[in-house]
């Protein structure tokens, strides 16, 4: 009878301790972590994978997603400085960064943790927009906006333990009624942009042709003058030539001579062959011979 009881104590001890075995390990996945909590309070985290131990039945483990999450937020209807109306449509990336603040604030709830990342995103939208006017707003959209977004998202929800890695703008819209207005202020200030390059590329053209036509004037008046100059020197030393061709009294005659015959031939010309002359003229006396 006693070897029976020793027996049945025993297998119990042993059932028991598989049971306190089985109920111990517990496995961490790459990405998430785990929370180890006894009688409710947090005693550790886990973050890196692998097989893990607990105390069974007096610990428990809680798992939370590492992974980026993507959460779409609703369009916010917001005024920039200007008193501008604008529809802005914007999804966010966040995800865990501190366990125990998500687990102490938010229960490790992901539903309530998009609550506050929608209030953070609306506030800081409404920060943003409103400190600048229409036109600066849809110059700053892309990356610099994103950035501006995204600091001061993560400036309201710093305290839950999660992060918004970027807050990114799908669309940037304006109300109907006012697209047309602002469209048209669009094309009129590009076009006043163009025409005042125009004008300006017109005012450097001109003064580019101003200084070739001045350029050109100087080097004509420098050709002119270079040439009468030419020109003077030309007919000095071709009188100097002429006074040393005719420097006796019958090279003189010679050239007087046929002068005389030149004058003559000029006078020839066109139709009309008939001369009339002073018989004391040189041509006359040429034509008779009488040529001293």
């Amino acid at each position: 009878m006693k070897g029976m009881i020793r027996n049945i104590i025993i297998v119990i001890i042993a059932a028991a301790a598989v049971i306190l075995i089985a109920a111990s390990p517990y496995a961490v996945q790459p990405n998430e972590y785990a929370a180890v909590r006894q009688f409710g309070r947090i005693v550790r985290i886990v973050d890196t994978p692998g097989l893990k131990f607990k105390v069974p039945f007096i610990q428990n483990v809680q798992t939370i997603s590492k992974r980026t999450t993507l959460y779409d937020v609703p369009l916010s209807d917001v005024i920039t400085r200007d008193k501008k109306s604008m529809i802005a449509d914007n999804y966010v990336l966040w995800k865990v960064t501190d366990p125990t603040k998500y687990i102490r604030t938010l229960d490790a709830i992901e539903s309530r943790a998009e609550e506050r990342i929608e209030a953070a995103v609306y506030n800081a939208l409404k920060n943003v927009i409103s400190s600048m006017t229409q036109d600066e707003v849809i110059e700053a959209r892309g990356e610099k906006l994103t950035q501006m977004l995204t600091d001061e998202a993560n400036s309201d929800i710093g305290d839950y333990g999660i992060e918004v890695i970027t807050a990114e703008i799908k669309s940037l819209d304006l109300p109907d009624d006012n697209k047309e207005a602002v469209y048209d202020r669009m094309i009129s200030e590009r076009q006043n942009i163009a025409a005042s390059y125009t004008a300006q590329g017109e005012s450097e053209a001109q003064k580019i042709r101003n200084e070739t036509d001045k350029n050109v004037t100087v080097m004509k008046a420098d050709a002119r003058k270079e040439a009468e100059i030419l020109i003077a020197e030309g007919e000095a030393e071709y009188m100097k030539i002429l006074q040393e061709a005719y420097n006796t009294e019958d090279k003189a005659d010679f050239y007087n001579y046929t002068r005389s015959l030149d004058a003559l031939k000029k006078s020839l010309s066109g139709k009309n062959k008939t001369i009339i002359l002073d018989k004391d003229s040189e041509l006359a006396k040429i034509l008779y011979g009488q040529v001293d």
